[in-house]
């Protein structure tokens, strides 16, 4: 059961991982990736809520594995992470490859933690 709630979660993620980062990054005239940087925080964020919901016993494992391991594990994208950053590099965008790095973890980190925070002032 688990195998088929993690592939229904990244049946939708994987779409909505593409769908998104092309909107955003129509919205920009920048080498900077800002779609995979968008959708590289949503989901953080909501991985920190279904995390922090499932610590309080307010979301089912069956959920977690839904959402968290198969729809985020989609949505999010550590290779095209890595990709777009050496390609800012190789173009000569230096300092943007180094600030993609440093504002995508700690974006990502900030956005969890307030994922398990904003569960934590619901569910407790």
């Amino acid at each position: 059961m688990s195998v088929l709630l993690v592939a229904l979660g990244a049946a939708v993620g994987a779409p909505l991982r593409y769908l998104v980062d092309r909107a955003v990054q129509a919205r920009h005239d920048s080498a900077f990736p800002w779609g995979t940087f968008v959708v590289n925080v949503a989901g953080c964020l909501l991985l920190g809520v279904l995390v922090g919901g499932a610590t309080a016993g307010a979301v089912p494992g069956s959920l977690v594995t839904l959402l968290g391991t198969g729809l985020c594990g989609a949505l999010t994208t550590y290779s095209t992470f890595g990709y777009e950053t050496v390609r800012l590099f190789e173009q000569g965008f230096r300092l943007g490859a180094l600030l993609n790095v440093a504002a995508s973890v700690a974006a990502g980190l900030g956005a969890a933690f307030a994922g398990v925070m904003v569960a934590q002032a619901i569910w407790n």
